[in-house]
């Protein structure tokens, strides 16, 4: 049992992280907030006072601000769906005894650290390019006529693209999740006659529901602030603009602090909203 003078010790020493990561959080976050009710344009004048809620007025009567909520959440949703399913098929492959099964499990989990970066220019030049692409050459020797994905399905490709830089995390996690299950159970239900299909939808599926949720709440604080991926691509253009990238637009494109400092507070906003709802879900399975 800790004493208190072994607990007292214990705070001293951690006090130096402490501090310094809420010096980390709070100084950007405080400044944030400060220039969000100013008027700063560094290119056009420097700063030009107070302006109140003005700011937050002008970003969210934007006619381009609930569209990039609407996106965000639509990316935010459509690559957590990919991952989550595949990742439990993959999970459940990659369970099974298999030839070269440490290096399978190498090359699935290899994406995850790829820079965003890196992995959007791999796709949009060597995939999904219209002339020299792969899946053009695939089009052209089924007959069909290539497709230009970044501007004819350029919502879906974003997702494709950041789904699969999010797949590995989310088959890691459900593949721990799967081998810490009770294998006698499974074979227990097996020699009662229940199917591989019944045998998943009542034993390994409720066992994944705590890693599920995890998979999905951590995904999704990540998600929400996706940039790198839609500024290589498709630069914000065909209704593909988050509101991550509207922030960016309105501090570099147009000079204006204040504005995007506003746009800001409201993604702060919106991902609190998005992590208390899913806190709410994930609190009830770990409570199970």
């Amino acid at each position: 049992m800790a004493t208190q003078h072994s607990r007292s010790a214990a705070r001293i020493m951690m006090a130096p992280a402490v501090i310094l990561l809420l010096g980390w959080m709070l100084v950007p976050l405080t400044m944030t907030l400060l220039f969000s009710f100013k008027k700063y344009l560094p290119l056009r004048g420097g700063d030009l006072g107070w302006v109140g809620f003005d700011n937050y007025i002008r970003f969210v009567s934007s006619s381009a601000f609930w569209p990039s909520v609407q996106a965000t959440l639509v990316i935010v949703g459509g690559v957590l769906a990919i991952t989550v399913i595949f990742g439990v098929l993959l999970a459940l492959l990659l369970d099974q005894p298999m030839w070269g099964q440490g290096i399978v499990r190498i090359l699935v989990i290899a994406p995850f650290f790829v820079m965003p970066t890196v992995s959007a220019l791999v796709w949009k030049n060597m995939f999904m390019d219209p002339v020299n692409g792969l899946f053009a050459h695939l089009w052209k020797a089924f007959g069909a006529e290539p497709i230009s994905w970044l501007s004819e399905a350029s919502m879906q490709s974003i997702i494709l693209i950041v789904s699969w830089q999010w797949l590995p995390f989310a088959t890691l996690i459900l593949l721990t999740a799967i081998q810490s299950l009770d294998s006698e159970q499974l074979e227990a239900a097996e020699m009662d006659g229940a199917s591989p299909l019944a045998r998943f939808g009542y034993i390994i599926l409720p066992h994944l529901g705590r890693a599920i949720t995890v998979v999905v709440l951590i995904q999704t604080i990540f998600l929400l602030s996706i940039f790198a991926e839609i500024f290589v691509t498709t630069g914000g253009s065909f209704g593909t603009r988050t509101l991550t990238f509207l922030i960016f637009q309105r501090v570099l494109e147009s000079q204006n602090v204040g504005l995007g400092s506003a746009g800001g507070v409201y993604a702060i906003i919106l991902a609190n909203i998005v992590a208390a709802f899913l806190m709410r879900i994930v609190g009830k399975n770990l409570d199970a």
